[in-house]
């Protein structure tokens, strides 16, 4: 867009020269574009305003995200009696799961049991408001129970007076006010970047943790901290073992049956294949049945008694009924500050779990998931869950598969788990009193087993990229002998370190030209005609890697597509980390591959730089070189979305640098594939992808080649109307061109005209670079220059 007076008058004033690239303003293929059957296309820049309006705010655009924020709007009206149905049987199985486990995992968080039903409730009543996922559930689970449990232990180690509930809820409030925010600016792009591999070691070695740190509790012997680094509580375990208790019975006990009944229902499930849904409601409901069963032990071993500490074993206790704790958190500086150095690993487990979760799902059930959404979802819920006593909440892995299986069809099915849960809060407190803590502890470890990495998979990592495996066990090995936050930053920072190692010692390749045969039975049968049945070509020119690092046969040998043409890939993008060893190693096989233009090209020996210092003293300038002169270099772009300011001008850079390797002559700088209208913006601006009027004078001989497309001129014949050899004949015509005559009847450049360097593909650029090329040595020839001659022996060697 040309700049208005204004513009004008200021960019004078500056003393920005606006006028620099001396642009030619008209289409150079003045010849084809004056044909009627061309119709002309200008190319034209985009521009900042374009740019900046794509983020002006519209009516539309403001009513769809308001709508965004509530997905329930487009489904609910849609409800019916099967989706009904689906939802409660879903919700109702989940609910017999949830009781337990939310009570076990409260006791990871270092807060009585109520809580972990208060979390558990809040989390299925709000949820499905702002869903984009039927299958996640968001409540208590092993890891966030675990990461708030140690953040109370060391809050309480230096302030003993706070309160562990206060703490717990307050962690709740603000990284939910966090994600809350982040999903509201609709920017759950940020959850790209944990990778797959920070999300499994995080699993693995968190769910290690977790385990071994309720075998204790298990086990009944006392004095082991489980919050020592895993390797510190594995050695006390062993040695505390002579100290095992009554508690090793009942936990030992329901762990196997836990076990027993998953396995004799996941072996009756194959025998019995038309039963397989029973025996999967039965595999499920295995929790809510032992811990039922070990509730009615403990009642027989333990009857009459009123204070849980004289009890034969460790048992629960007294659980208040109702919602006892209800109330606006509380929140001062004191809390504040001291919860404030672990909120970043609290907002990390609570994105990393419920996000990774809620995709996987997604991928299963064949929909998908809005990841800012669901951070809304998860920040709403820990920012008015706490209200009712509720600590940070997040996506289930163990209950979402569940509520999968059993069939949900929407995410209400969450409301009919609440009501589960609120009927144990109110009806069934007395019977709680009675839960072996040796019973919750084997309930941990059956849960958390799920969350180990299965070698298999490991394996494929392996297979798929071994650096990811090295970092893997890297986080895993860290959270065994120190903790999960460390675990979880490493794994996370190594991902993204080695991302940008990558990206940074990326190197492009050249490529090389190769005809490529389409084998078919039928051509192989004729011998090698290389002619289709219908008289189509079955041969074309292709572009390698001439290194085969692509894993192309290394026996193929690439031709150079033309002497002194050398063609180029970038591998991944090419932005400031990358643009110098890019640009390095095109210099280095470019002046390695091609001679000079002038071999001698300094009169004195002291005019010679040090760094192309030239024969010795005395001796004399190969003037026999034959390697071909630097003529043109084609870039392939496929790989570039963007360009920067570093990246571009490494390249003007390079051109200046090569433009006097080939001086007097000038190199072409062709480049194909270009994804992005800012990025030919950005070329240009440097002076690519067009020829200032000054050399469009000095080449008047130079016709640009361009690639046309056709347009539709409303002249398709109709194979209906005509006997089946004619319309093949038909087909193999229109293939060459409409008519027999190279071109449909009517035709348009597909890049502008004004940009004759910018190319569909890499063969269009390397024909044009060709065709430029040959032009110019024509044009050469023909004016009877000596140098001429030589160029031309030289193109002919």
């Amino acid at each position: 867009m040309a700049p208005n007076a204004a513009g004008r008058f200021l960019a004078k004033v500056l003393g920005i020269d606006l006028d620099y690239r001396k642009e030619h303003e008209g289409p150079l293929a003045s010849a084809a574009a004056s044909v009627a059957s061309v119709d002309t296309y200008v190319e034209r820049e985009p521009t900042t305003l374009e740019w900046v309006s794509r983020f002006r705010p519209t009516a539309t655009g403001t009513k769809n995200y308001f709508r965004s924020l509530f997905p329930f709007w487009n489904w609910i009206f849609h409800y019916n009696l099967t989706w009904l149905a689906g939802d409660v049987i879903a919700g109702v199985t989940v609910g017999f799961v949830v009781i337990p486990q939310g009570m076990a995992y409260a006791k990871l968080a270092q807060l009585p049991v109520e809580y972990g039903l208060y979390t558990s409730f809040v989390g299925f009543l709000l949820y499905w408001a702002f869903a984009t996922s039927k299958d996640i559930t968001i409540g208590t689970v092993a890891v966030m129970s675990t990461i708030v449990g140690n953040i109370v232990i060391k809050v309480q180690a230096e302030s003993p007076e706070i309160p562990a509930e206060a703490i717990a809820r307050a962690l709740a409030v603000i990284a939910g006010s966090v994600l809350l925010f982040i999903g509201l600016i609709r920017a759950g792009w940020i959850v790209e970047f944990i990778s797959l591999t920070a999300i499994t070691s995080f699993m693995t070695g968190a769910a290690l943790s977790i385990g071994v740190g309720q075998v204790p509790t298990l086990m009944g012997i006392p004095n082991v901290n489980n919050r020592d680094p895993t390797y510190l509580v594995i050695i006390n375990t062993l040695k505390g073992l002579p100290n095992t208790k009554l508690d090793a019975a009942m936990g030992l006990t329901a762990l196997t049956m836990l076990y027993g009944i998953r396995i004799f229902c996941s072996v009756m499930s194959k025998k019995q294949p038309h039963r397989k849904k029973m025996w999967f409601f039965i595999s499920t409901l295995r929790m809510a049945f032992v811990i039922l069963l070990y509730i009615l032990i403990s009642w027989l071993a333990n009857r009459g008694i009123k204070d849980a500490k004289k009890a034969k074993f460790k048992i629960l206790g007294k659980v208040p009924r109702g919602f006892q704790h209800a109330g606006a958190p509380k929140m001062n500086t004191e809390i504040l500050s001291a919860i404030a150095p672990d909120i970043p690993v609290t907002i990390i487990v609570l994105i990393l779990e419920h996000i990774a979760i809620s995709k996987s799902f997604g991928r299963i059930n064949n929909y998908t998931i809005n990841p800012s959404q669901e951070l809304v979802a998860v920040g709403f819920t820990n920012v008015l869950g706490p209200f009712l006593g509720a600590y940070p909440a997040t996506g289930s892995f163990s209950r979402t598969a569940i509520k999968s299986k059993a069939g949900v069809r929407t995410p209400l099915a969450g409301i009919f788990t609440a009501v589960i849960v609120l009927l144990a809060l109110y009806a069934l407190t007395a019977v709680f009193f009675y839960i072996p803590n040796a019973g919750l502890a084997a309930i941990i470890i059956h849960a958390v087993g799920d969350l180990i990495t299965p070698p298999n998979v490991v394996y494929q990592f392996w297979k798929t990229s071994p650096l990811e495996v090295v970092i893997f066990f890297a986080g895993v090995l860290l959270t065994v002998f120190t903790n999960i936050e460390n675990g979880i930053y490493l794994t996370i920072c190594a991902s993204l370190a080695l991302m940008l190692w990558r990206h940074l010692k990326s190197r492009g390749v050249f490529l090389g030209k190769v005809t490529v045969y389409r084998a078919t039975p039928d051509a192989l049968a004729r011998n090698g005609d290389a002619y289709g049945p219908g008289g189509e070509a079955l041969t074309r020119e292709a572009y390698l890697p001439v290194n085969h690092h692509d894993g192309s046969n290394p026996a193929l040998k690439f031709d150079t597509p033309y002497p002194g043409v050398f063609v180029y890939r970038f591998s991944e993008g090419f932005t400031y980390l990358n643009q110098q060893h890019y640009l390095d190693a095109l210099v280095e096989h470019v002046q390695a591959t091609a001679r000079p233009t002038k071999l001698d090209r300094y009169e004195k020996i002291g005019d010679r730089p040090w760094n192309d210092p030239g024969p010795r003293r005395g001796q004399q300038i190969n003037l026999e070189d034959s390697r071909p002169f630097l003529r043109a270099i084609v870039l392939d772009f496929s790989s570039v979305n963007h360009v920067d300011v570093t990246s571009v001008q490494g390249l003007v850079d390079v051109r200046n640098q090569l433009d006097r390797y080939a001086a007097p002559e000038s190199v072409e700088w062709h480049f194909a594939s270009i994804n992005s209208r800012w990025t030919k913006r950005a070329l240009t601006a440097a002076g690519f992808g067009y020829i200032s009027t000054d050399k469009l004078r000095a080449r008047s001989h130079w016709t640009p080649v361009y690639s046309f497309a056709a347009l539709d001129d409303g002249s398709v014949r109709d194979p209906k109307k005509e006997d089946l050899e004619a319309a093949q004949h038909d087909a193999v015509r229109a293939s060459a061109g409409n008519n027999g005559s190279g071109f449909p009847s009517k035709v348009t450049t597909i890049h502008g005209q004004n940009r004759p360097f910018f190319h569909i593909d890499v063969q269009s650029a390397v024909e044009s670079a060709i065709a430029g090329i040959e032009g110019k040595l024509a044009h050469t020839t023909t004016s009877g220059s000596s140098e001429g001659v030589v160029e031309a022996s030289l193109k002919q060697g």
